[in-house]
């Protein structure tokens, strides 16, 4: 299990993607990258540029599932992870809100590596 927060690129307003060069974290060429501490990438056996899917872990009888996710350190804490909006947002159930916002959590969804 790991705490997925969402993140936006450097070339992008909202869900308008502009480009596939993040300069802010030096992805170039796709968002489709699961950003990972290099401690849990050890931990869980896989390593740098394989493909995972990510799936939602929530007891709702819904199948949240993100395929083809290139694996990608990157210093986040151990624990957590992180993946671009909007491409991740199939893992947001409605539900899961923020208690006085009550905007979609993107920022705290419990995902489960399905490798």
């Amino acid at each position: 299990m790991l705490t997925l927060t969402t993140v936006r690129s450097n070339d992008q307003f909202n869900t308008t993607v502009y480009g596939y060069r993040d300069r802010l974290r030096g992805i170039i060429g796709t968002r489709m990258v699961l950003l990972m501490n290099e401690e849990d990438i050890r931990r869980m056996g896989l390593s740098e540029g394989q493909e995972v899917d990510l799936e939602t872990h929530a007891d709702d009888g819904v199948e949240r599932r993100v395929r083809g996710l290139r694996v990608t350190p990157y210093s986040i804490p151990s624990g957590n992870c992180a993946g671009y909006y909007p491409e991740l947002n199939p893992l947001v159930p409605l539900w899961h809100r923020a208690h006085k916002a009550h905007v979609p959590a993107a920022k705290s969804v419990p995902v489960r590596l399905i490798s």
